[in-house]
């Protein structure tokens, strides 16, 4: 997610739901067997799924300590599904042979580099015994499936013009900061905005991902402030929780112009935007990519 893969793998074997019938009729009232139904229909319905076959074009380690992966995939030869990829933060499922059960990723790199390089870049979190474990074992040229492109992405125009939103605040969390990275280098056009900050929170510098991405990210007119929850005692910047570290600095000139756009742990995104919508800022104004 350190086994080659075979260039071609085999799909789990398809639910037949009309064989499931008679055990169904036995012993469920109606209501019962109607949701039995439903949810063998819907598994069937993802499970026939389109799955695209594309080899790896890099495994990498992301992070100092290796808790996150750089995974990118070679799309070249499914021009339709490149150019499927449209909006910053929308997902795919991707699945190895070696697991049955597929992993949701949001796409890292931007709509453009799909179409241009025919490359899907990704941060994967490893977590041992995983599917993204046995993703991020692999290596060049080790065939994955991909599924079709899904969700909304970021829904930008909800804070355009710029001059309408002069305020942005984005808040990421580990792996979350993937789908930004992707918001961010497709240009939401935060240079013309007088406040794009963004609030970036890991537990130590080893676990922070495109460290070396900042400087350019700065350049954009995107502000880049980590926040660690757990640092070393040579750490100068700012501590705790992402949310902790906007309470203290929240600094909201006028909150009917301020958007925000928020990826990661749940706990966060909930706090954050209860804060958000408490000092003014419309709950419609607060992106999320689900």
């Amino acid at each position: 997610m350190a086994t080659t893969l075979a260039a071609s793998c085999s799909s789990p074997p398809l639910l037949r739901p009309m064989s499931l019938l008679p055990r169904l009729r036995v012993g469920l009232s109606l209501p019962l067997r109607r949701r039995a139904l439903t949810a063998v229909a819907a598994a069937v319905r993802q499970d026939a799924a389109t799955w695209t076959q594309a080899p790896l074009s890099l495994v990498a380690p992301a992070s100092a300590d290796a808790s996150l992966f750089h995974v990118s995939v070679d799309v070249s030869y499914a021009p339709d599904l490149a150019v499927s990829y449209t909006v910053p933060g929308q997902y795919l499922q991707l699945r190895v042979p070696a697991s049955d059960k597929p992993s949701f990723l949001a796409i890292a790199s931007p709509p453009s580099f799909a179409s241009s390089r025919g490359e899907f870049q990704f941060l994967v979190k490893r977590v041992p015994g995983s599917a993204a474990d046995l993703l991020c074992g692999l290596g060049r040229g080790d065939v994955v499936e991909l599924s079709a492109v899904m969700g909304k992405g970021f829904q930008v125009e909800r804070i355009s013009p710029p001059d309408a939103f002069p305020a942005v605040l984005i808040f990421a969390t580990g792996s979350g900061i993937s789908p930004i990275r992707s918001l961010i280098e497709s240009g939401f056009n935060a240079n013309e905005r007088s406040d794009v900050r963004l609030y970036y929170g890991a537990r130590n510098l080893q676990r922070m991902a495109y460290q070396d991405r900042f400087k350019d990210w700065e350049s954009t007119g995107v502000r880049v402030i980590p926040v660690l929850s757990q640092p070393d005692e040579k750490w100068s910047g700012e501590r705790g929780y992402v949310q902790a570290a906007f309470s203290r600095t929240k600094e909201i000139l006028n909150p009917l112009l301020t958007g925000a756009v928020l990826c990661g742990h749940k706990q966060m995104a909930e706090e954050v935007t209860s804060e958000l919508v408490a000092d003014g800022v419309s709950k419609e104004k607060i992106l999320m990519n689900f």
